[in-house]
């Protein structure tokens, strides 16, 4: 856990948040900036910055985090489909340095997406 990465702080509950799912290791709560009319972000618990930061040994968390995604997906009735994007560096648009995926939906997404 970093003390000053704000998803830590959401994690250990230190800051509330509309906390939608959770598991021993993962956390899924709304985004405060919404982007679609549905928008909930997946974190893992342990501070990992980006995609960049896993290894092999993190394939397991990895497929938590897309179950609990397609888990909250469900949950909010996005039958009609979704989105799941994670960004990876500044240039890609990562504004929070904690790994998480957005999950989008409740509007038809258009492509390319950016």
């Amino acid at each position: 856990m970093s003390a000053s990465c704000i998803f830590c702080r959401i994690a250990s509950k230190e800051i509330p948040s509309g906390i939608v799912y959770e598991d021993e290791e993962v956390l899924a709560f709304r985004d405060l900036s919404p982007q679609a009319p549905m928008h909930l972000l997946v974190i893992p618990k342990r501070h990992m910055a980006s995609l960049e930061d896993v290894g092999d040994a993190d394939a397991a968390l990895l497929g938590s985090m897309m179950l609990a995604a397609q888990k909250v997906a469900t949950a909010a009735g996005l039958a009609r489909g979704y989105r799941i994007v994670t960004n990876c560096g500044v240039d890609a648009g990562q504004s929070v340095a904690h790994l998480h995926l957005h999950v989008l939906g409740g509007r038809p997404m258009s492509w390319p997406p950016g």
